[in-house]
């Protein structure tokens, strides 16, 4: 199977891209948007397996991020759901792929889809947003709440550090990681490709800790009172949800895509958490690629 790698110019920056399959196969290809804001497309990695259906795969990392552009001076007007939005649609031109594509999002990836879909864009087929919140204001509700179900002695090192403002410790991230393990991905120890994605966080966190914040709970960046709820109805296209039974993007983070969308239908895996690409990846990979068929061939 064919994979080639390049960058699209986008303005002043470059957007790295991958594309696995061929992109003239006759099926919509299928783009990956991954999560964060800020991370890669290493821990998405898996959906490279849809291309075996004879669809081309197109992954790519947003610019500040993996093998694009960095740009570490930026700050919080700079990064924003419009900038990437945009550079989304930069990517399908360059790729010549604007008469069919359809996309993948995943957590922030998702936000960023269903932000993409809601303008009906030329060309977009299907829709998949998987795990991811439709408001921060639930994310954050809902995360305190799996948070205060987290070990009494684990509770009190998040807050401690989060009151000293020493989020960077090691103390602090150790309490995270027990968090990350019951509810963004369950499998331990964790993959090598999800953590080249943690890695590549921690070498450059710029758009995460702008966008979001110190972690997965502590939301303090400009997303904070980011929502989409109540403008989901102009989504035109077939739309797959999915989500994990333990996932931090609870079932009350993603119902109203589900309540709002006009064509959807919502999978939750029970083995899973945040990433049932990974945690459950067959099965993940076959709801998608049976979605896609019946949806976008």
């Amino acid at each position: 199977m064919s994979i080639t790698e390049g960058f699209a110019p986008y303005g002043d920056y470059k957007t790295w891209y991958r594309v696995t399959g061929d992109l003239t196969s006759g099926k919509p290809p299928l783009i990956v948007a991954h999560g964060g804001p800020g991370c890669t497309h290493d821990y998405v990695d898996s959906f490279k397996d849809i291309a075996a259906t004879g669809r081309a795969v197109v992954h790519y990392d947003q610019v500040g991020n993996g093998k694009s552009t960095h740009l570490p001076e930026k700050g919080g007007d700079f990064w924003t759901v419009a900038f990437f939005k945009a550079e989304l649609h930069n990517l399908i031109d360059h790729l010549g792929i604007r008469s069919g594509y359809c996309l993948l999002g995943q957590s922030w990836g998702g936000m960023l889809g269903a932000e993409f879909a809601v303008d009906r864009p030329e060309g977009l087929k299907a829709l998949i947003i998987a795990n991811s919140p439709a408001a921060m204001v639930t994310w954050i509700s809902e995360a305190n709440r799996l948070r205060d179900e987290l070990p009494a002695d684990v509770q009190a090192t998040l807050l401690r550090h989060e009151q000293a403002q020493t989020t960077g410790s090691a103390e602090y991230k150790a309490a995270t990681d027990v968090f990350n393990e019951r509810h963004v991905c369950r499998v331990v120890p964790m993959p090598p490709e999800v953590k080249r994605t943690f890695h590549a966080i921690d070498a450059d966190p710029t758009v995460y800790h702008t966008m979001s914040g110190p972690n997965e709970f502590h939301v303090i960046g400009t997303m904070k009172d980011w929502s989409i709820v109540g403008r989901l109805s102009t989504i035109s296209v077939p739309t797959l949800l999915i989500s994990g039974r333990y996932d931090e993007a609870t079932e009350a983070c993603v119902m109203p895509y589900s309540q709002e969308i006009p064509d959807v239908r919502w999978r939750i895996f029970e083995e899973s958490s945040h990433m049932p690409h990974v945690e459950e990846r067959a099965a993940c990979m076959a709801e998608v690629s049976a979605f896609l068929d019946k949806k976008a061939s």
